[in-house]
């Protein structure tokens, strides 16, 4: 019981300072709003904020959008540009980290104009 407790709290303490900037790179950055979805074919300005607007489920895909500590799929407009090659660098430039890891998605369905992951079954007769 005393080491399944301590590797609890092992465990929280190092998901706690994951996401933490590493010490000697000043100061963290301030977060950020996520802005308006970019519609066209340009990046958008933040490359951690990809477009995932739509208007039907065909209109979205499961993409690489990166994180600091590389893949991490995500459902996105399909026809939208992501770069996680730039989100990596923009996390090196920041001095920020985070946990590896990512949920396995299968299909992605567009839920009030926003694509999705779908969870459970997915519905038929879209």
């Amino acid at each position: 019981m005393r080491i399944r407790n301590a590797l609890l709290t092992l465990g929280l303490v190092l998901a706690c300072t994951a996401c933490a900037p590493r010490p000697g790179t000043g100061t963290p950055p301030t977060p950020v709003a996520p802005g308006p979805p970019i519609a066209g074919p340009a990046l958008p300005a933040d490359p951690g904020t990809p477009d995932t607007s739509c208007r039907v489920a065909g209109d979205c895909t499961v993409k690489n959008v990166g994180n600091c500590c590389g893949y991490f799929p995500a459902c996105v407009n399909k026809d939208g540009p992501v770069d996680p090659d730039a989100v990596r660098a923009q996390c090196e430039r920041n001095g920020m980290s985070s946990v590896c890891g990512w949920k396995d998605i299968q299909a992605c369905d567009c839920v009030q104009g926003r694509c999705q992951a779908v969870d459970g079954p997915l519905r038929v007769g879209r």
